[in-house]
């Protein structure tokens, strides 16, 4: 009777050694998630997986692409908040679920500054304002001019109301004192089109929509709305330029849920930056007209707060309330 006890004492004791071994062991000893609160193919998702297998490779443990869209990322944050914080699933997705998103809902299901902290800033992609040929106007200060001239004769396309597109040039028509009436398509796939055809006489949008029709002269690229010039374009003058402070390039980051632990935080932060500084991923980005950043928690932290500010203000200028 008091060998059997004695063995069971063993078991349990082995059993608890396990256990803490098991716990013991170096992070990350399972599955990595990133969710993405947007469809495959767009900006997070191109990011999120062009990053997941080069972190996967310097983990030595898989990361994989859980996309969750729907309702303004409510069903991604929903998701997350159901996992634990324990450095084992994160959020993938551009600044306008932090930023933008509490603008145009009051009823969003999370708090972006009391659910989520900071990991890092992966990217940025800037937008480009590009004109139809049939605009007698060849750089910014020409449309600015043009446009100064013909009030209200100018229209531009944005991918809908609230989106970044729209917001740049509603700041851009601030900050230079003009009036330029806004016509809201469903996406980039709408609006490039309608300029192209000349239903709209401008758009912002992405590098990569707007290079063939600018190689094939159907367009014109005047400027960007990135902080300063991107490499994707050189040679096209930022707005900032001429409106100090103008930045409205939509960024991509990484956030954790609040509780995360700060050693699992950094050393993600830590990998993902130098991702962010590999030839091979600079290449792959730049072909999807993505420059790559790779800040840490605190570069993060303060590119949404200035986001943020920005938004808010531009937002304002547009009317826009939350509904």
């Amino acid at each position: 009777m008091r060998h059997i006890r004695f063995l069971a004492f063993i078991v349990v004791a082995a059993s608890v050694l396990f256990a803490g071994m098991v716990s013991a062991q170096p992070y990350p000893n399972k599955t990595i998630r990133f969710v993405v609160p947007y469809a495959a193919g767009g900006l997070p998702d191109t990011v999120a997986r062009a990053l997941s297998i080069r972190l996967s490779e310097a983990l030595g443990q898989s990361v994989v692409v859980d996309n969750r869209p729907g309702a303004n990322g409510a069903v991604a944050a929903s998701n997350i908040a159901a996992s634990p914080a324990d450095g084992y699933t994160f959020l993938v997705t551009d600044g306008s679920m932090m930023t933008i998103s509490p603008l145009l809902s009051s009823k969003l299901p999370y708090d972006p500054a009391k659910d989520f902290v900071p990991v890092s800033l992966i990217a940025q992609s800037p937008l480009f304002l590009a004109v139809h040929p049939s605009v007698k106007a060849n750089t910014l200060n020409e449309l600015v001019a043009l446009a100064k001239a013909k009030p209200a004769a100018l229209n531009y396309g944005s991918s809908g109301i609230g989106s970044t597109h729209h917001l740049s040039m509603e700041a851009m028509k601030s900050g230079f004192g003009i009036f330029i009436t806004h016509i809201p398509f469903r996406g980039s796939a709408a609006s490039v089109p309608a300029m192209i055809g000349g239903q709209v006489e401008m758009v912002f949008s992405a590098y990569p929509s707007l290079a063939g029709f600018v190689k094939n002269g159907q367009a014109k690229i005047l400027a960007t709305n990135s902080a300063k010039r991107s490499n994707l374009a050189p040679n096209v003058p930022a707005i900032s330029e001429s409106l100090p402070g103008f930045d409205f390039a939509v960024i991509v980051v990484v956030m954790a849920k609040t509780g995360t632990p700060p050693d699992v935080i950094a050393r993600i932060s830590s990998e993902v930056a130098k991702i962010a500084k590999r030839q091979d991923f600079i290449d792959q980005m730049q072909i999807a007209g993505i420059d790559t950043i790779g800040g840490d928690p605190a570069a993060l932290a303060n590119a949404l707060q200035e986001e943020s500010r920005r938004v808010t203000v531009a937002a304002k200028r547009a009317n826009l309330k939350a509904e």
